[in-house]
């Protein structure tokens, strides 16, 4: 072999040990299955479902790609450039399944799909694995009647409706504020009010992941509505926006009632800030999903229930367990414990 070749192949060489080892939210942990879990959308959120997901492909030998897209368009291309590098699954929280299905089946055609927490259950996907998101929003409308236990005006503070679960978590906060019998196929039209007997739901702001605008709708709200006494944020970066809104007003002349774990939520929780917090458990959203997508692999199809559907249920959080659950997320974490609960009212 000639030096010429000789040093093309260590140079080679050399590009492929940079790339393997080469950050930017892959774990390359296996040198068979290869599978990739796709987000919707970037959030601290996403980051604990990124440490399942990796952890699963440590356990499993299993090569896992984490990719976090910014739009629909984002979440399109690694869709497709997953499938030209034929990968052997994929897990996927779609933005829009509507206008996203032509596209979901494609993929599932090609390769092993699931979804993750949002669904697609009119397309080909084999399993949604996640929360039922109605049950858990009229889970969070329990906290906001106890927040509220005269009633009151509410606004609600999502990322972006189009997504499974936000219509889902969203009908559910509405269909138990106003004592409404459960139906998950139920949608109210965002752009109007919705009234009962206690309560009214001013309206629904969308933000489609701009965290700034998501502050100003919160702020924009107040000005909006004098009479406002609660606002709901779907997403989990809505509470703290919220709460940066409000100010000292938050618990106070409005009361604060979230989604998910983040910290600053969490925090509020303990001060008094924020009534409470329906959470998920993305740690096991996506370890469980690498773990699915591994069996199916292999061929063993006893891992996807008759219904289709992985239920990992969703917990509620207030003053009375925040400390345990913080410590928990913590320690999945790798992070230090909470301090010792402060009551600032």
């Amino acid at each position: 072999m000639s030096s010429r070749l000789i040093r093309n192949w260590v140079f080679v060489c050399a590009a492929a040990a940079f790339a393997l080892a080469a950050p930017g939210g892959c774990n390359r942990s296996g040198s068979g299955t290869r599978v990739v879990y796709i987000t919707n959308g970037v959030a601290d959120f996403w980051t604990i479902a990124d440490i399942g997901a990796r952890a699963a492909g440590k356990d499993l030998g299993v090569t896992v790609d984490v990719l976090m897209p910014k739009n629909i368009e984002d979440q399109k291309r690694m869709v497709e450039d997953s499938l030209s590098r034929g990968v052997d699954g994929i897990a996927i929280s779609p933005i829009n399944p509507a206008n996203q299905g032509d596209l979901i089946n494609k993929a599932a055609a090609q390769t092993k799909l699931i979804t993750h927490d949002s669904d697609a259950p009119d397309t080909n996907r084999l399993c949604y694995i996640g929360m039922d998101n109605y049950d858990a929003g009229r889970m969070c409308g329990k906290l906001v009647k106890e927040a509220l236990p005269k009633g009151g005006n509410v606004v609600i503070l999502v990322g972006r409706i189009e997504q499974d679960n936000a219509r889902r978590r969203r009908q559910g906060l509405i269909d138990e504020l106003l004592d409404r019998p459960g139906d998950p196929q139920r949608f109210d039209p965002p752009g109007r009010q919705v009234k009962g007997g206690k309560f009214t739901v001013l309206e629904t702001l969308t933000d489609q992941f701009d965290r700034d605008l998501g502050k100003r709708n919160a702020q924009d709200a107040m000005g909006k509505y004098a009479n406002v006494n609660g606002m709901v944020g779907l997403f989990e970066y809505n509470p703290p926006l919220i709460l940066e809104a409000l100010g000292n007003k938050a618990g106070k002349e409005i009361q604060v009632i979230g989604f998910d774990e983040a910290d600053a939520t969490l925090q509020a929780i303990k001060d008094g800030r924020c009534h409470g917090t329906v959470v998920q458990d993305p740690y096991r959203y996506g370890y469980e999903s690498v773990k699915m997508l591994a069996a199916l692999k292999k061929g063993d199809t006893s891992v996807i229930s008759p219904n289709k559907f992985m239920d990992i249920p969703a917990r509620r959080i207030t003053k009375e367990n925040v400390d345990t659950f913080w410590a928990e997320k913590n320690k999945r974490l790798n992070k230090p414990a909470p301090v010792a609960s402060v009551d600032a009212r």
